[in-house]
């Protein structure tokens, strides 16, 4: 197996990562109110150390990797079940105990800020909405263990779990599968979405759309999305193509702007894993594994593709590409500009680059400090900056 790393642009900056002190706080608020759910979040795979050089240019050996990055990433590995801890276990008292579909639905439509609905173990068929949105003293929590399934049902219709115009929400620990959509939240600010196993949905898992800002999606597991129509099977999805600017946000672009995507574990997508749309600014990828495994040519030729306006990626771990590791794109002018990769692993084990970006106009920084092996174009598509 080959690594790289990038040729160095004297003199470049790289902008430093700062974690939201709002996405410190809504993490600390998802483990206060886990209780002593166990678990750790999902671990990243080794690191592959590279070797210094110019590896922008010429091809290196697409060799298949075979190191615990590969094995820890497929189907329902270790990463998986450890990535329900923290919100697998709901507080012991003060909350509406649930145990069928009718009175979720019941607890959902009453749902007042600093409430929490506790759902127990079994399946819950149908599809649910929260309507009414907490406060960032008194958030609504819905929490329950992996045991505790939402079914949606058919992969051809509806929304499993629909976040409709509700904020300061705590999605925590529960099983989200079937539905045309796993999670959705339209015009839904400061969510956060913890712990769940959300699979087998008709196109994407989690959706942050029409402006959803300050969402955070933290400790999930993502499989099987895409079983309807391969092109719309995201893992997870941030805003709307410029297309449907008019559909969702009046004509203008989709601003679900400084979300955070952290610590997840997203594998068996048809389409990208994460998918950033033009529209949206500032959002963080932290520390995620990705797995390329699954994807449709059709539909996906990298784990993340990054189409909005200075997101930071850093930290994450990648296997297994179709093609390329991380893209940019611009697809509507003005957007996919000033978008910073730092200190992520890019196992690519496919034909392509560990970063295509798709022009030096982008202001795209791709540090140095970044690491690819076995992508058969080498390091990138332009040159790294130093850390």
């Amino acid at each position: 197996m080959k690594s790289f790393r990038g040729r160095a642009i004297p003199g470049a900056i790289l902008a430093p990562l700062t974690l939201a002190p709002l996405t410190l706080a809504l993490l600390t608020l998802a483990l206060a109110g886990c209780g002593q759910g166990g678990g750790s979040a999902a671990p990243a795979a080794s690191s592959a150390h590279a070797s210094p050089g110019a590896a922008s240019s010429g091809p290196a050996p697409g060799t298949a990797g075979s190191g615990a990055a590969g094995s820890g990433a497929a189907g329902s590995g270790a990463a998986g079940s450890g990535a329900a801890g923290a919100g697998d276990s709901c507080a012991a008292s003060g909350g509406v105990s649930v145990s069928s579909a009718s009175e979720l639905n019941k607890a959902l439509a009453g749902a007042r800020p600093g409430e929490e609905i506790l759902l127990a173990p079994g399946t819950y068929d149908g599809s649910f909405t929260a309507s009414h949105s907490g406060t960032a003293d008194a958030p609504v929590t819905l929490c329950g263990p992996r045991s505790a399934v939402l079914n949606g049902g058919s992969v051809s219709q509806g929304y499993t779990f629909y976040l409709d115009h509700a904020s300061w929400w705590r999605l925590k620990g529960f099983t989200v599968e079937g539905g045309q959509k796993g999670v959705m939240a339209d015009g839904s600010d400061y969510d956060l979405i913890y712990g769940l196993f959300v699979h087998g949905t008709g196109d994407e898992a989690i959706h942050l759309r029409e402006d959803s800002s300050h969402d955070t999606v933290s400790h999930c597991e993502v499989r099987d999305t895409g079983l309807v129509e391969h092109f719309y099977g995201e893992g997870i999805y941030v805003g709307s193509a410029h297309k449907n600017w008019c559909r969702y946000t009046h004509c203008q672009p989709d601003a679900s702007n400084d979300d955070v995507i952290e610590d997840n574990n997203v594998a068996s997508t048809t389409a990208e894993n994460i998918d950033i749309k033009e529209g949206t600014t500032g959002g963080q990828i932290i520390g995620n594994h990705f797995d390329g495994a699954g994807m449709a040519a059709s539909a996906a030729t990298a784990w993340v593709n990054v189409k909005g306006n200075e997101w930071t990626i850093t930290g994450n771990t990648g296997v297994d590409s179709i093609k390329d590791g991380f893209q940019v794109h611009q697809v509507y002018p003005g957007w996919g500009v000033g978008n910073v990769f730092r200190d992520n692993d890019a196992q690519v084990n496919g034909p392509g680059h560990g970063f295509f970006v798709q022009n030096d106009r982008l202001q795209t920084v791709v540090a140095c400090d970044n690491e690819v092996s076995s992508a058969a174009l080498g390091f990138s598509t332009i040159a790294c900056t130093p850390a």
